[in-house]
């Protein structure tokens, strides 16, 4: 089996047959030079080189042609100056012949492109080597001109097939392709396929391992020994997901072949988690209605973790366009189905492994001021809330992200969750009692003012009151609380409390 990585697939070629059957040209192919298959081998372009040694200038796939001035005379140099080329990757070498250096092919030329595969092209007087370079040259023009047409096309199908789901998008991919399609997971099982073979080969297996342990290959393709050709790519928009598509077929991956073939993951991806999220939130929301599914085991499920974080964002400056203030915009950046947006706005999301500070940087440029709370077990998400909105004061504050546990001083995993959200309940109980029954707002205005650093201005604008009533509703607070907010030591604490508070 032999393995490479693909050529760029924006890269146009053509078959060497498209040259050698050129009558114009007149080319006369030495027979005992190719082997199986070389003829459909690909040409990116045709090149002159009479340099001893031309392959370090070479970037393969090359129709390389020379008159033979500095061919050496020992067949031994010869050999090696063929098997310099032939390592190069040239797709065949044509000789020119020119009476005045040979006036036939030299016969340790031939014997030495025999031994090595190297396709050898015998080039009358009648053709100059310019013919050849504009033959090849218009000849990847028109392919170029077929291949973007091919690709509209595909992708025009593929577009409409996505709208039928994975299974439909394979059948229409493979079709496309003219062979057989499988989207793969991490354990190499088909999430997806037509026509593929199962179990895949080992060889494809080998090769969907390659592609996942590269850095920056982004496609491969692999030689069956048995015939026939495999290449695979990551399933987008997940880069580094551990979805795979494969295709295989009997001959080789052309660009346009490699460009629908993208086209086609891009679409199994956003198919593959639009379809699996839909399903997914509806399995959620119908066990929820009948009973059948308590609150945590739902979040579990959907965040893929029994641990989620969850995550708030608020207008930042101008705040979100129109775009980013939608629901899927957000679901799309922070990698979630769970998303809520409100009012204001502000938006709240369940998430599992993510985001990092990162992220939620890139979410302020978008007008989001984002922070991202402690993982809590799934049934304690709603106390998550209070978390949420200290550290959104603590954000507003600072003016930037805030993700707990991301700090130097971070020491929540020194404390036992409930004893320190008990401790909270009891020194603000005396606080909330009063914001329920009375509607007094004491403890959003205690968390505004420590968020602010006791600036009375500062709280105000934040609660939208005059700043009397930030030092009348203080006032109530130290008198209910018995504490003095001037102590550095009780404003940490009580920091704290409405940290972990229910």
């Amino acid at each position: 089996m032999t393995r490479s990585l693909d050529l760029p697939a924006a890269e146009v070629t053509i078959p060497l047959r498209a040259v050698t059957g050129n009558p114009d040209l007149a080319l006369d192919v030495v027979g005992e030079t190719v082997r199986p298959g070389a003829l459909d081998a690909p040409v990116r372009w045709a090149h002159v080189s009479e340099l001893g040694d031309p392959a370090p200038y070479l970037l393969g796939a090359e129709l390389l042609l020379t008159a033979g001035v500095n061919l050496p005379g020992e067949p031994r140099d010869v050999e090696r100056y063929v098997r310099r080329l032939a390592e190069s990757g040239i797709t065949a070498l044509g000789f020119g012949i020119t009476p005045s250096v040979h006036e036939t092919l030299p016969e340790p030329l031939r014997r030495a492109c025999a031994r090595h595969g190297l396709p050898l092209l015998v080039v009358p007087v009648r053709t100059p080597f310019l013919a050849i370079s504009r033959a090849v040259s218009v000849a990847l023009t028109e392919a170029g001109q077929r291949e973007q047409r091919r690709i509209a096309v595909a992708r025009e199908a593929l577009t409409r097939a996505a709208g039928g789901g994975l299974g439909e998008l394979t059948g229409a991919l493979a079709t496309r392709l003219r062979g057989w399609v499988a989207m793969v997971g991490a354990d190499d099982v088909p999430a997806a396929a037509h026509d593929a073979p199962s179990p895949l080969p080992d060889e494809v297996r080998e090769l969907l391992a390659t592609l996942r342990a590269g850095t920056g290959i982004r496609s491969a393709t692999t030689e069956l020994a048995t015939g026939g050709y495999v290449v695979a790519q990551p399933v987008y928009p997940q880069a580094t997901a551990s979805h795979l598509v494969v295709c295989g077929r009997a001959d080789r991956f052309d660009g346009a072949d490699r460009a629908i073939l993208a086209v086609g993951a891009a679409l199994l991806g956003l198919a593959g988690r639009s379809g699996s999220d839909t399903a997914a939130l509806g399995a959620a929301a119908t066990g929820l209605l009948l009973g059948r599914s308590a609150p945590a085991d739902v979040a579990t499920a959907l965040a893929g973790t029994d641990r989620p974080r969850l995550v708030a964002g608020i207008a930042h400056r101008r705040g979100p366009d129109e775009v980013a203030a939608r629901p899927d915009w957000l679901r799309a950046r922070l990698d979630t189905p769970l998303v809520q947006v409100l009012p204001g706005p502000r938006f709240l999301a369940i998430v599992g492994a993510g985001p990092d500070l990162a992220a939620l940087e890139r979410l302020r440029e978008h007008g989001w001021l984002a922070v991202g709370g402690s993982p809590v077990a799934a049934d304690r998400l709603r106390d998550a809330v209070a978390e949420t909105e200290v550290l959104l004061d603590r954000a507003g504050s600072l003016g930037r992200p805030v993700l707990a546990g991301s700090g130097p001083l971070d020491f929540d995993a020194l404390l036992d969750p409930d004893a320190a959200r008990g401790f909270a309940d009891r020194v603000l109980a005396p606080l909330t009692g009063l914001d329920r029954a009375q509607g007094r707002e004491l403890v959003t205005t205690l968390r505004t003012w420590l968020a602010c650093h006791g600036g009375w201005d500062r709280a105000a604008a934040g609660l939208g009151v005059h700043r009397n009533s930030v030092r009348h509703r203080i006032g109530q607070i130290e008198r209910v609380l018995g504490v003095d907010l001037a102590d550095p030591e009780v404003r940490m604490r009580l920091w704290f409390a409405l940290r972990w508070v229910g």
